[in-house]
């Protein structure tokens, strides 16, 4: 009679375990390895700090849109090679597919829309006036004129070119726009406002905002058309690091 106690205990509890197992919930497995890989390449005007510079050491692409997009990969299960590419080229490049996406402080537009898709927003943004320290004609946008330096093709491009009194002077580098308006060169700097208060930062002996932010705008990751997929993958991870306080952790590293 115990031999077949012990066998019915055995019989029960195996298949106690059979239902346990059946019934329970799967085990959490993070979205990297849920995921199959995906190998992407992502383009990026390196020449924006914070948000995207060359280190000078490593000569690799960092920033704030570079731990940004670095989480979103390592969630999302993407494998990520940069490139660094001048803005003009970078746009074109988005718009012919030459790119599977691209994170370089890219502001949302309409006229953007068209040629290719773009993230939910993660940043918001405006443009700044930066002016030399000595100067008091140029308080804000209402009386900004002279020689305007801005990064060509970007939003601060497009917002100088509507005041009259003001001829903008398109760079490929912002860096240097900042140069020559300490130089003397340019009258004026107008650019994206953390960019700006990086560079007055800097060099606050010499340089200083000018009125308030006079846009409102918005960063997101821009996406290849068609690349749908991508897209929905780049729009989960976003929402989770977002929810992660990982966007704000970027914030407090690169935005001093």
């Amino acid at each position: 009679m115990k031999k077949y106690l012990w066998l019915v205990i055995g019989v029960l509890a195996l298949f106690s375990l059979v239902i346990a197992s059946c019934s329970s919930s799967p085990a959490t497995t993070s979205p990297s390895t849920a995921l199959s890989t995906m190998n992407i390449t992502v383009a990026s005007d390196a020449t924006w700090p914070p948000f995207e510079s060359v280190n000078e050491q490593t000569k690799a692409i960092e920033g704030m849109d570079i731990d940004i997009f670095n989480a979103i990969a390592a969630r999302e299960n993407l494998k990520v090679t940069y490139k660094n590419v001048s803005w003009d080229p970078l746009l074109a490049g988005m718009a012919q597919g030459m790119y599977d996406a691209a994170i370089s402080s890219i502001t949302i537009t309409d006229d953007r829309k068209k040629d290719m898709l773009f993230s939910d927003p993660y940043f918001a943004a405006g443009q700044l006036i930066t002016v030399r320290k000595d100067n008091t004609t140029i308080t804000g946008i209402d009386n900004l004129k002279g020689v305007v330096a801005v990064q060509l093709g970007t939003t601060g491009d497009i917002e100088v070119h509507k005041i009259a009194a003001a001829t903008s002077k398109p760079y490929d580098d912002i860096g240097l726009a900042f140069q020559d308006l300490m130089n003397g060169q340019v009258d004026a700097v107008v650019c994206d406002n953390p960019v700006a208060l990086l560079y007055v930062g800097k060099n606050s002996d010499k340089l200083k905002t000018a009125g308030i932010v006079f846009t409102n705008e918005s960063y997101g990751i821009a996406v290849a058309k068609g690349k749908t997929d991508l897209l929905n993958r780049i729009n989960d991870g976003l929402a989770a690091i977002k929810a992660q306080g990982v966007i704000e952790q970027a914030s407090a590293k690169w935005l001093k």
